[in-house]
């Protein structure tokens, strides 16, 4: 009952405030990149000072190992099979330039529930939730829009017959292209504290979905960071990130803010195969772009002084798709009429040790564009068999047997482990059948999957 009663207390109290809320997340970054998830390479203080300050989430999880579907989740509490978004117009893993499809406008974005409620909204960096003008942040709930509509790899050199030179844009508006890639950190980072300080009087939302690392081989930083790292151009790139985590905490500490603000860092898959190798995803095993624990398994960080109690870790199962539902929980706003796949996190923020998580009993599931591959309840992950052919983003995954793995416990998948626990296999066998009836899989619809958006002639940004 005292515990409860905590909680009801947390709630109550944090909702009364109407935090400021940040969202940081960056692109490609994998969980062994940062110092206070394991690195020894990459020299990242001011996240490993979040940490210090906050609550570290061990078992967080992306709804797609790939950047357009991770994002869709992420802004709709929704898998991406329900919102339509775990496929390109095209049949590939992601928007491209001059796509017809985007998220769908009668989807409600976690910008739209917290306008609602009286916040000041902005989208800063790369978005790839569909480039045309009704797929644009601004048609989405944000008020201010500043930085790419897709990947900063996604360039005219490679389809100069369809692709523009990459935008970078205001609003609704390309302000200059080709973008300076060198610089889009930077000034990202400068316009993120330009939009804390015009709104420090009333409740913000800032979601800050960085360029970099990216998906370009060769990630691009400013020149107060090349060359500067033990780790060539990626490094670079993730302390030149890091660095601008920490222009953001500095401006909320010289504007007073930082006690009523919600800070949650995290990244949108983990870093992708390279030779040489750039970035780590350790002690998780696989890479970006599939579903793997590296592909899927984030490094999350959330501070919010006073609220989250400091230098703790929390190992509940738990996703960006709950970002949402929190959110509006603590700005005391509605949920979106549609059906979302989300829960409220709050009575894990409010105590680390809570592990109990609604995931536990619905299932969380592993998605490779159509294709279920994998299940997690509590403890246990299992691999579903696979008899075709997965294609996607980092080529063709080879069919599967069906594997058990404790990935609470065994977080580097070392034991199979399904012969000790058939009533294990069988009850994620049965929730995967549940997924299937609901989500869908493969070339099979599911009972609960909503159309995205769809223009029907789309036409390039460009100055």
């Amino acid at each position: 009952m005292k515990i409860l009663c905590l909680l009801l207390l947390w709630s109550v109290s944090a909702i009364a405030a109407k935090p400021n809320i940040i969202v940081i997340f960056v692109d490609n970054f994998g969980n062994g990149d940062l110092g206070c998830f394991g690195s020894k390479l990459h020299r990242t203080p001011n996240v490993d000072r979040l940490a210090a300050e906050g609550m570290k989430f061990t078992s967080f999880y992306v709804a797609s190992g790939v950047c357009t579907p991770s994002r869709a989740a992420l802004m709709t509490g929704c898998y991406p099979r329900r919102v339509g978004m775990h496929v390109s117009d095209t049949g590939g893993a992601v928007l491209q330039p001059v796509a017809r499809k985007g998220l769908n406008p009668s989807e409600v974005t976690m910008a739209e529930v917290l306008k609602s409620a009286g916040y000041a909204t902005m989208c800063i960096g790369k978005w790839h939730l569909g480039d045309q003008l009704a797929f644009l942040p601004t048609k989405q709930g944000f008020d201010d829009f500043f930085g790419i509509p897709y990947s900063d790899d996604m360039t005219k050199d490679k389809k100069p017959d369809v692709w523009p030179e990459l935008p970078l844009m205001r609003g609704e508006k390309v302000i200059e292209a080709p973008a300076d890639r060198d610089h889009l950190v930077k000034r990202c980072t400068e316009e993120a504290v330009r939009f804390i300080e015009q709104h420090k009087a009333e409740p913000f939302f800032l979601y800050l979905p960085h360029t970099m690392p990216g998906s370009t081989a060769h990630p691009f930083s400013s020149e107060n960071f090349r060359g500067k790292s033990a780790n060539g151009e990626y490094g670079d790139s993730v302390e030149e990130l890091d660095w601008s985590t920490g222009e953001i905490m500095a401006a909320l500490e010289r504007l007073k803010l930082a006690d009523n603000t919600l800070i949650v860092w995290t990244s949108d898959n983990g870093a992708v195969k390279r030779t040489p190798p750039q970035g780590s995803n350790a002690p998780y095993r696989g890479h970006g772009y599939d579903t793997s624990e590296g592909a899927m398994r984030m490094p999350c960080v959330m501070r919010w002084p006073g609220r989250i109690a400091a230098a703790t870790v929390n190992d509940a199962l738990c996703s960006t798709m709950d970002l949402l539902p929190t959110f509006a929980r603590l700005a005391g706003a509605g949920l979106p009429p549609q059906k979302i796949d989300g829960h409220d996190m709050t009575a894990m923020l409010a105590d680390a040790g809570n592990k109990a998580s609604p995931w536990d009993d619905d299932g969380f599931f592993y998605y490779r564009m159509e294709q279920l591959q994998a299940v997690r309840a509590g403890d246990w992950k299992l691999y579903l068999p696979l008899t075709g052919k997965a294609k996607g983003m980092g080529g063709k995954q080879e069919p599967t047997k069906l594997a058990l793995f404790d990935v609470r416990h065994d977080v580097s998948e070392t034991h199979e482990v399904s012969a000790e626990h058939p009533e294990v296999v069988a009850r994620l066998t049965a929730l995967a059948g549940k997924a299937r009836d609901d989500l869908g899989d493969a070339k099979s619809p599911g009972a609960g999957q909503r159309e995205a958006g769809m223009v029907e002639n789309a036409v390039p940004l460009m100055r």
